[in-house]
């Protein structure tokens, strides 16, 4: 009899142990919750000897997710802490979801999948971006802009993942890629749709020494810095700012390189217009001197325009320009050459001196 109940209690044993399962940290395990306690869940894992446990801080990293778990209630769980002969298993929803959102990141990078990401900061070097409760970092060099600015803060843009690595905490995305896909697809469209001498709005997406480029229907559109304002201005900047949205004028669309060329000051009047009448060649005026050249100066003469005075034309001596002006003085000069309807005035100080004497 002895040795029969032996027996059936082996058998038990055995069958106990066919049907428990061990299970690793990190590994993803099926379970029920059967019960709420003060510091958080007890849980039912499918082949665990004892009844796991759910803390409420592992039930979610967010503290915007309200997250609640009823009782009955049947999903995954991420093993935080293995089972043992005195605890049962540790659970966690937030190293869940944690996992899951480094294999969705990491299945958008293989498939090249765009996702949503949303600014936080400005840091060195670029921008800090939430995406599925993880942060992600976007370079400068991958913005679309070129440069951050805080306008981003708090938009939510679409972007590529460069890199994902769950084990490195390091998640590298790029708005600019997401970008150049986009308007690949819809160029051809958007192209076919503008015309030269239309004008449109468009958001200021990118500014550099040369220009700035503007979003138009989501192409960029180049306005080059002699094309921002009829005044000589030392950068765009001083005129245009990241974010901003303008007004411009498409003066040139090439279809076969896919560029529009833009224009600011083509929005208001000419200023070369304004002047014809008031002025005639052999009339003496004053003008302020913009800039200093090797080869000459360029002098002010109207608001908008400007007109060259030739280093021959200083003096019947030969001078160094930078040794007779500097930016900002008032000079008295001849108008040599007035052809307003080119945008351009030839002037003269030796002409005034010959006249003089």
């Amino acid at each position: 009899m002895t040795q029969t109940l032996d027996k059936m209690d082996e058998f038990e044993r055995l069958l106990e142990e066919s049907f428990s399962k061990s299970y690793s940290v990190a590994d993803i395990v099926e379970g029920t919750v059967l019960k709420k306690e003060n510091e958080g869940y007890l849980v039912s894992v499918k082949g665990a000897k004892t009844e796991a446990f759910l803390p409420n801080k592992e039930i979610s990293s967010s503290a915007e997710n309200t997250e609640t778990l009823e009782i009955g209630d049947e999903r995954e769980f991420y093993v935080l802490k293995e089972e043992n002969d005195e605890d049962g298993m540790v659970l966690s929803l937030k190293r869940l979801a944690y996992a899951q959102a480094w294999a969705q990141l990491n299945d958008a990078k293989v498939q090249g999948d765009t996702i949503l990401a949303k600014v936080v900061s400005i840091v060195k070097g670029g921008v800090l971006v939430d995406v599925a409760d993880l942060k992600g970092f976007i370079p400068s060099s991958q913005l679309r802009t070129g440069t951050p600015f805080d306008g981003l803060i708090d938009t939510k843009i679409e972007v590529k993942v460069l890199e994902a690595d769950p084990k490195k905490n390091k998640l590298i995305l790029s708005q600019r890629q997401a970008v150049a896909e986009q308007r690949d697809q819809v160029v051809d469209n958007i192209l076919s749709e503008l015309e030269e001498g239309q004008v449109v709005k468009g958001e200021v997406v990118r500014i550099a020494d040369f220009g700035a480029f503007v979003d138009i229907n989501g192409i960029d559109g180049l306005l080059p810095i002699s094309e921002i304002s009829w005044s000589r201005i030392k950068h765009p900047s001083d005129v245009i700012s990241l974010g901003e949205t303008i007004e411009v004028k498409i003066i040139k669309i090439d279809n076969e390189l896919k560029r529009i060329s833009l224009s600011l000051k083509r929005m208001g009047e000419d200023p070369w217009q304004q002047i014809e009448g008031q002025f005639e060649e052999g009339q003496v005026i004053k003008g302020t001197v913009n800039k200093v050249t090797g080869f000459g100066a360029f002098i002010n003469i109207f608001p908008g325009v400007e007109a060259l005075l030739p280093v021959s034309e200083m003096s019947n001596e030969n001078v160094n320009p930078f040794n007779q002006f500097k930016v900002g003085d008032s000079v008295e000069v001849l108008i040599k050459k007035f052809t307003p309807q080119e945008h351009r005035i030839a002037l003269s100080i030796k002409d005034i001196n010959k006249d003089a004497e």
